[in-house]
């Protein structure tokens, strides 16, 4: 190590002008060239597995993660209590491992470096010390004990704990002084001193998933489950909404009859319930209390009586959020509205579950993305378009004014839009399919368009 050559110079001036057989001072015994050389190798090997030692338990340490601790105290296991006590200041276990390991190193460094010196003259010795102790340690001091560290974290760290805790009493003054200048070193520079950062960060799960699909571990519909999952919180009641145009709702004026018809022809268990328009809905109400209350009301059927209150969120409200609140208030349909009050659409607690386990799909319903084959998709116009990226692996983009294809198409073009027209964004090639009234219901979208077959689409 270089820290020998360091030590080296005045340990072999030192070795230089002693004799081959000296006496220890205040003890009386003569020591011998011979016995000077096996005292230190045994005392560099001594040093070799303090090294390892301290180097093991850095890895063991701060590769443990908190909840496996936790984990190991909930299962009672003798020592984790004390690796939790040492975990619990990591920034005076890391001060304790490395004043360890340094006087260690520099220790080895200075015997060897001496004692080889003694045989081999003071350059010579310096030089066969510095890289035979750079050899020893990383091979036994630092690579073979780390290795061993990470395959087994939690023994090795229940193991070495009280070991550890004796280090830190033994090297208290110096730990002390040296944890107290790191943290004084760390403010000066403006560092935080954070030694421990959480196990694992979010986007890192979300790349762990990714990579065990590809390894086999999960397999496709769980890597997509595991990944709608943590999109759940950041999406919002915009995009999540079934909106206005496809609204089905009633008018309180058109009676109870008119509501049972909307719900059968619908296929839906409840109905939205406006008085003058969509703007103005007043509640929801259900199919079965409809027919209750034709059958077995008291006088004539009314349709107040069976409208429930309904909760009127903005379309920025997160879903994870809305989802609790639904909960809470035992509510299963709410209504959806802009800045302005105007109502947006409707969300039911079936739409948010399909965030999370996917479409769920009734009798004759078609599904809103159809692969035809692996480049190429059907998908309805209102179709998000994260799902589009997730289902073809591209890229196209989201803006403040659009969450959907339909949107999407709708921004590119800047106009209404005909059947069969063609639209192009990088390699994408989007095709409109099929448009009622001005709405955008159907579209193809191919993915892998060459470039040539874009230019010439544009011309």
């Amino acid at each position: 190590m270089a820290i020998a050559a360091t030590f080296g110079v005045g340990t072999v001036a030192l070795v230089e002008v002693l004799p081959l057989a000296y006496e220890v001072p205040f003890v009386g015994i003569e020591v011998d060239e011979t016995t000077t050389t096996w005292l230190g190798v045994f005392t560099v090997a001594v040093l070799i597995a303090l090294s390892g030692f301290f180097s093991s338990s850095e890895i063991a340490m701060f590769s443990l993660p908190k909840h496996r601790i936790e984990g190991m105290i909930d299962n009672e296991v003798e020592g984790a209590t004390l690796v939790k006590e040492l975990k619990d200041d990591p920034h005076r276990l890391l001060v304790t491992i490395l004043v360890g390991n340094n006087i260690v190193n520099i220790a080895m460094s200075s015997i060897a470096t001496a004692v080889l010196s003694i045989h081999f003259g003071g350059l010579l010795g310096v030089i066969l010390a510095t890289f035979g102790i750079t050899a020893i340690v990383l091979l036994f001091g630092e690579s073979a004990p780390k290795s061993y560290a990470v395959e087994n974290t939690e023994s090795w760290a229940i193991r070495i704990s009280r070991p550890l805790k004796a280090t830190e009493y033994l090297l208290y003054p110096l730990i002390v002084l040296f944890d107290h200048l790191t943290r004084q070193v760390n403010k000066a520079t403006g560092s935080t001193g954070a030694i421990e950062t959480p196990y694992v960060t979010r986007d890192e799960i979300q790349d762990m998933i990714e990579t065990g699909e590809r390894e086999g571990v999960l397999d496709e519909e769980e890597q997509k489950l595991l990944q709608r999952i943590f999109r759940f919180t950041n999406t919002i009641a915009k995009e999540v909404m079934t909106p206005r145009p496809d609204m089905e709702a009633v008018a309180k004026e058109d009676g109870i009859e008119a509501a049972i018809q909307t719900c059968v022809r619908a296929g839906h268990e409840r109905v939205p319930v406006y008085e003058g328009s969509l703007d103005n809905v007043l509640g929801v109400a259900r199919l079965r209390d409809l027919i209750r209350e034709v059958r077995y009301g008291e006088g004539d059927p009314c349709l107040d009586d069976v409208i429930r209150p309904t909760l009127h969120v903005p379309e920025s409200k997160n879903v994870d959020e809305l989802l609790t609140e639904m909960r809470e208030e035992r509510i299963e349909m709410v209504v959806v509205i802009d800045e302005f009050g105007t109502t947006e659409g409707l969300i039911t607690i079936e739409d948010i579950v399909e965030e999370i386990v996917g479409e769920i799909l009734r009798g004759g319903e078609e599904h809103p993305i159809e692969h035809v084959d692996d480049h190429t998709l059907v998908v309805r116009g209102e179709v998000n378009i994260e799902k589009v990226n997730e289902a073809l692996d591209i890229d196209l983009p989201e803006g403040e004014e659009f969450e959907t294809i339909a949107g999407f198409i709708f921004n590119r073009v800047g106009r209404l839009v005909e059947e069969g027209e063609r639209i192009t964004y990088d390699s994408v090639e989007i095709v409109v399919e099929r448009v009622e009234n001005t709405r955008i219901m159907q579209a193809r979208i191919i993915r892998g368009v060459e470039p040539s077959d874009i230019d010439s689409d544009e011309e």
